[in-house]
């Protein structure tokens, strides 16, 4: 089940150096981890709620291949310069199965829902 990692990203003001050297390096330290890039700063349109900035979207093949990659040293040789001049809210999701259905997953809560009440 692929992992999507998803950045929502800062970057107050006009790119800096930093900025532009981390672009430049951070491929090279996905591509061994089997990291595609699905979008990056395209237009985003708000529907509901706020939100400033831009978008990252890479999808692994798996959490544990996306938290080896997150913790390798070469993303943890160039992490800060993303870090040190932009504000991220930075996490993993793994996505569904192909048979998922959310009226199945409502399905689901029901279930737990009634075993909680007739536990309580």
């Amino acid at each position: 089940m692929s992992t999507y990692l998803v950045n929502h990203l800062r970057i107050p003001g006009v790119p800096e150096e930093e900025n532009l050297a981390y672009l430049e390096q951070v491929e090279a330290t996905t591509a061994h981890y089997g990291g595609k890039w699905l979008a990056i700063d395209g237009e985003v349109q708000v529907l509901e709620g706020a939100w400033p900035g831009s978008v990252v979207l890479i999808e692994f093949p798996d959490m544990e291949t996306a938290q080896a990659w997150y913790n390798s040293p070469e993303y943890q040789k160039i992490i800060h310069l993303r870090t040190d001049r932009t504000v991220s809210d930075l996490v993993l999701v793994d996505g569904v199965s192909s048979d998922f259905t959310a009226a199945g997953y409502a399905l689901q809560l029901r279930a737990t829902i009634a075993a909680a009440e007739c536990g309580s």
